[in-house]
């Protein structure tokens, strides 16, 4: 089987005429994959259990319909710091308001956003990791304003745009390129061997969703995120949905499993994430005699990416406790980014 990059920033597809060589040749598939993954129990574990999932008449095989693959997002997918991703481009947003309404200033989170003090932003984020959510109703109600009364499409235009033309402030690439290439290969991977993959974040679902198709080879209908409330807005013969002020679901913690069921209807035999905050959904894949898989990826490599344990310790001690796959970026990984 070989695999056609289709273009720069795009996923990798299998050829056409390779659904008859996966099912006649699979040990050829599981030899050839994975190539941007070192040699080593992470890429094993994952041979492994793709192999025992679809092995027909095997005692673990799983039917195609239930090989569900949920990842997350920031820090699973592509770099979360930093700041995910999403921050950067509604710390800009924060930055217009404050224009607009001086006062602001003086309030969190607009305060950090003017005054550039992103150590306030990440600090926010890694309590709540940690269960301290002290700063949490200051951030949330900035994150909620920040684009409250808009279109939904001109919310994904300004999303896109943000994506299409802005850079990480220290990697030095398009945000658009800093997804793992190891994780999309894997994602490749995964379908061609009959799973249907899923992301579930705690990243604004209507912001994740205009890169997913050519970032991940995911539709938006596979993209469960955090929302707010919209509304419905006659005009005419036509309509608008626009977005409100108000949370519909913060996608992290508990609500990640929720959400799945509520979207998918199903459990994933497959979950990877990065953090506390996924410690349920990672929980969640498992539901024995069901074979599942766990995949926790640690960022230790300060060289290529970031080095922090910071808003994932628990879930690295659980990964330890009960034997969830973690995936060194230093050591499993022979490259990071894509070219």
């Amino acid at each position: 089987m070989t695999w056609q990059r289709v273009n720069i920033h795009s996923d990798w597809q299998p050829d056409v005429g390779c659904q008859s060589e996966q099912q006649n040749q699979r040990g050829a598939i599981l030899s050839t994959q994975l190539e941007s993954w070192n040699d080593g129990a992470a890429k094993s574990a994952i041979l492994d259990f793709v192999t025992r999932v679809t092995t027909v008449n095997g005692t673990d095989f799983v039917p195609p319909a239930e090989r569900i693959a949920t990842f997350d997002m920031d820090g699973t997918l592509w770099c979360e710091k930093p700041l995910p991703i999403q921050f950067d481009f509604i710390l800009r947003r924060w930055v217009e308001m404050a224009q607009e309404n001086p006062a602001l200033r003086e309030q969190q989170p607009w305060k950090a956003a003017v005054e550039k003090d992103y150590a306030w932003l990440g600090n926010a984020i890694t309590k709540h990791y940690g269960g301290d959510d002290s700063d949490l109703p200051a951030l949330m109600n900035g994150l909620l304003g920040a684009f409250a009364g808009i279109t939904t499409e001109d919310y994904t235009e300004r999303a896109a745009d943000f994506l299409r033309t802005q850079s990480h402030p220290s990697l030095g690439r398009l945000y658009r390129a800093c997804g793992y290439a190891p994780m999309i290969e894997l994602l490749r991977y995964l379908e061609a061997n009959g799973f249907s993959n899923y992301i579930v974040s705690g990243g604004g679902r209507d912001f994740m969703r205009p890169v997913t198709p050519e970032l991940y080879g995911i539709p938006p209908e596979r993209v469960v995120g955090s929302s707010v409330d919209l509304d419905y807005r006659e005009n005419g013969d036509g309509g608008d949905v626009l977005t409100k002020s108000q949370l519909n679901v913060l996608d992290d913690g508990p609500a990640k499993p929720a959400s799945i069921w509520s979207r998918i209807g199903k459990r994933p035999i497959l979950a990877a994430g990065n953090s506390n905050g996924d410690i349920p959904m990672l929980q969640f894949a498992n539901k024995p005699p069901r074979p599942a898989l766990r995949l926790l990826i640690r960022h230790d490599d300060a060289t290529r990416e970031f080095d922090y344990v910071g808003g994932a310790e628990k879930s690295l001690a659980l990964a330890a406790q009960y034997g969830w796959t973690i995936v060194s970026m230093k050591n499993d990984w022979k490259t990071v980014f894509l070219d």
